[in-house]
């Protein structure tokens, strides 16, 4: 049943971004030769005016394949023959619409689950920024000049600006009045060295800070925190009020952890460290508002995983996030099976839900990935449109033709490479 959902959703983001191609390039006059979901071999196949719609047999990837897409016709409806920024509205068709389908999901999501605002839900007994002021049920709206949008923005600034010690400023909305303060995050206490969401969800670990205790012991950032010393631990929450009975000290602790299935006990020894912390949480649930909360909030949500994904692709090539993180059809198979494992008991229109939620990611992670300027991908074709804009005639098409060419040749290596990676992280 897994296979068959995630088949639909991936099925679903790529006939939406094909479409859009389809869309604008008919809006032209560009002729559509074949208009198809999957590649390899056709499954059914039927030809309608000029262009034939084909279902193929391997449900990853598509084609919208336009007459004089890679050549010179003297046809009228030939891609080539049309004005630069008509073939410039084409190609980024395919990344937009999938924008536009990551917006429908999230109306649906939130109109349903409701909004993720950036409610402070805990402030540290103590800390910093509860003697400069904060409170419980503060709305925070910028951290250090970053505008915070929703919830989860707090982590992703945190991911992508790691604090170094330096003064943090807050501002936030408290009774609809705006406030500002400015505090020390630094801090020191006997830490493992790990961060979690004190949510009902299990303890997957979005983060295991590197030289500390955790990471020592050969835990990592996706593993699953199931119990304590042999006391279970199921949600967060559950961490969380573990964590605050049981005072950590320079002593060894046993940590169960789960990865790919598996379950592992491992000795973690804390150690006095100092560290630099908000001293607060902001809240990753969500909160039922009214039709134009929830558009607003909508585009934040889109906003937020396109900003995810550059963030993700940065930390990539910068080495922060390993290559053995990166997840393809057969990863993302398995994600949706733990999904539709964890929402079951809630119901079917809940398991609904959090597959629109997973879309979201999807959908606008791959319209980011096909923005990139790289050849075969629509950014790179994009790059090759704006310099004929710029020089007022294009570049060689058999040059051209050359390097996508070569582009797409490495793009199905690197798809290999990320499939034998899914199927490595099974065993």
């Amino acid at each position: 049943m897994s296979i068959i959902l995630a088949i639909i959703v991936i099925g679903v983001l790529i006939l939406v971004h094909e479409f859009g191609h389809f869309l604008l390039a008919k809006k032209n006059g560009i002729g559509v030769t074949e208009f198809s979901v999957g590649m390899g071999p056709r499954i059914v196949s039927f030809v309608r005016g000029e262009t034939r719609y084909s279902l193929k047999w391997i449900p990853f990837g598509g084609s919208c394949m336009m007459m004089g897409e890679d050549e010179d016709l003297p046809d009228e409806k030939s891609f080539n023959n049309k004005s630069v920024w008509a073939r410039i509205s084409v190609i980024f068709a395919g990344p937009f619409f999938n924008f536009l389908l990551a917006f429908v999901l999230a109306l649906i999501v939130l109109g349903n689950g409701g909004v993720n605002p950036a409610y402070v839900y805990g402030v540290e007994e103590g800390g910093a920024a509860a003697q400069a002021g904060l409170k419980t049920g503060d709305v925070i709206t910028k951290i250090n000049n970053r505008n915070i949008t929703i919830g989860r923005d707090i982590e992703l600034y945190l991911v992508e600006h790691p604090l170094d010690g330096s003064m943090v400023t807050v501002e936030f909305e408290r009774d609809g009045e705006k406030q500002s303060i400015t505090f020390d995050p630094n801090r020191k206490a006997v830490l493992m060295g790990f961060r979690y969401y004190a949510t009902e969800d299990p303890v997957v670990l979005p983060e295991v800070t590197k030289g500390q205790p955790f990471e020592e012991a050969g835990i990592r950032a996706g593993d699953t925190i199931t119990a304590i010393d042999g006391t279970p631990i199921s949600s967060g929450l559950q961490l969380q009020e573990y964590m605050q009975e049981h005072e950590l000290k320079e002593e060894p602790v046993t940590i169960t952890y789960e990865r790919n299935g598996k379950s592992y006990d491992t000795a973690v020894t804390p150690k006095f460290t100092t560290y630099q912390d908000l001293g607060f949480s902001a809240s990753y649930g969500r909160v039922k508002s009214g039709p134009i909360e929830v558009i607003k909030n909508s585009f934040y949500e889109v906003g937020y995983w396109i900003r995810y994904s550059f963030t993700s692709l940065k930390m990539l090539v910068t080495g922060r996030v390993s290559s053995e993180e990166i997840s393809g059809p057969v990863g993302i198979v398995s994600m949706v099976d733990d999904m539709v494992e964890q929402s079951k008991p809630d119901g079917l229109f809940y398991v609904f839900l959090n597959l629109a939620n997973f879309a979201i990611l999807l959908s606008a992670n791959l319209g980011v990935l096909n923005l990139l300027p790289l050849p075969a991908l629509d950014g790179g074709r994009l790059l090759f449109l704006l310099i004929e804009a710029v020089r007022g005639k294009p570049i060689d098409r058999e040059k051209e033709g050359y390097v996508h060419m070569v582009g797409m040749v490495l793009l199905m290596i690197l798809m290999v490479l990320v499939l034998f990676n899914d199927i490595v992280k099974l065993f």
